[in-house]
């Protein structure tokens, strides 16, 4: 993807890239066929700033409190050389852990520079079984042919050959259960992570099943500042990930149909370039998009079936407006033959739905 370097520069006006995190890569994958989510998302572009001089700010990710709470428990759970984290992987868990190694790759200068020293030092690990815990590696995870750096204030903790991910979150377990959408967003972050020490690990030269699918969530417990640790088996996110991440449209292919001059620079022609590339609305881009409120106005003002949600317009595949749909129910338009099943369905629905408020249209 080296050749798209200088467009995907271009289309941020000389703006700095914004780099993907955990939450970001969890979110794109839940639409990986919105050709604007994956452009913009591959080029680096600030959506938040791009949406608020669109008119459609709105608050978007973790409140400021939530933030802080986090930062001070991870602090916590973390300090002098994650005592307290060992403690409780012997005491809770049961585990075996040794002698203790422990390096922190924070604030290692810039962002290459971390990556070869996490490169490093998880090869010295694997090589040797030297290191038992790695604070704040720098990983690296492709991202429709795009790679994205990922800095996780994660573990990579080892124990008996394999590497495991530690996420530290700061909601409470209360009687040992946690808000399950809670657990399922840090279950998908985990297993962002898991792939990209995976690829790192398979880039080393070993076995990648030597990062382990079972990470271990740390929280606090009953609303106390009392770490908990839990295994958490991300088979499933992962499965997901992998095959979300395989089915990004890729940014080459979307570059090849737009004008060459395009740019989303901050300025009144803002609006025109964001609608040159097709979106793929649907409501619950609201939870991870920053753009979804003007995706959605876009939608509504077009007719688009996906403003009625992601399975209406995943049910009409191929009808594109809710004008057409319509059409086709009262059998104004002649279906093409691929949309021909598709108009007869809702022919019956229009039937079926005018016998139950007695023949009113």
């Amino acid at each position: 993807m080296t050749d798209t370097a200088p467009a995907l520069d271009r289309l941020r006006a000389g703006a700095p890239p914004r780099n993907h995190d955990a939450r970001t890569i969890a979110a794109l994958t839940a639409n990986p066929g919105c050709a604007r989510r994956g452009l913009l998302d591959a080029a680096g572009v600030d959506k938040d700033a791009v949406a608020r001089h669109l008119g459609f700010g709105t608050p978007f990710g973790q409140s400021q409190f939530a933030i802080t709470r986090g930062n001070a428990f991870e602090a916590q759970v973390k300090a002098d050389g994650c005592a307290e984290l060992l403690a409780l992987l012997r005491d809770r868990l049961g585990l075996d852990v040794g002698e203790v190694g422990y390096d922190d790759l924070d604030d290692e200068g810039g962002r290459e520079f971390r990556h070869a020293r996490t490169r490093k030092l998880l090869a010295r690990a694997l090589d040797d079984a030297q290191g038992t815990l790695f604070d704040h590696p720098l990983l690296r995870l492709d991202i429709g042919g795009t790679p994205a750096y990922l800095e996780p204030d994660v573990i990579a903790f080892q124990l008996a050959g394999r590497f495991h991910v530690v996420e530290i979150k700061s909601f409470a377990v209360v009687d040992g259960q946690a808000e399950p959408e809670q657990v399922a967003a840090a279950a998908r972050q985990a297993a962002v992570y898991v792939l990209a020490l995976r690829e790192l690990v398979a880039d080393l030269g070993h076995d990648p099943q030597r990062v382990s699918h079972e990470v271990f969530l740390v929280c606090p417990e009953n609303f106390s500042n009392r770490p908990s640790a839990t295994p958490l088996d991300v088979r499933p996110q992962l499965a997901v990930l992998r095959r979300q991440l395989d089915r990004l449209t890729r940014v080459d292919a979307i570059l090849n149909g737009l004008p060459p001059d395009l740019s989303f620079a901050l300025d009144d022609g803002l609006g025109a370039a964001v609608r040159t590339v097709e979106a793929r609305y649907a409501p619950d881009c609201a939870a991870g998009c920053e753009l979804a409120y003007f995706c959605r106005d876009e939608a509504r003002a077009c007719g688009a079936t996906g403003a009625l949600g992601r399975g209406v317009r995943d049910d009409l595949g191929g009808v594109d407006t809710v004008e057409a749909a319509l059409d086709l129910a009262r059998g104004a338009a002649d279906p093409p033959a691929e949309l021909a099943e598709t108009a007869a369905l809702l022919r019956t629905a229009a039937r079926l739905r005018a016998e139950a408020l007695g023949g009113a249209a």
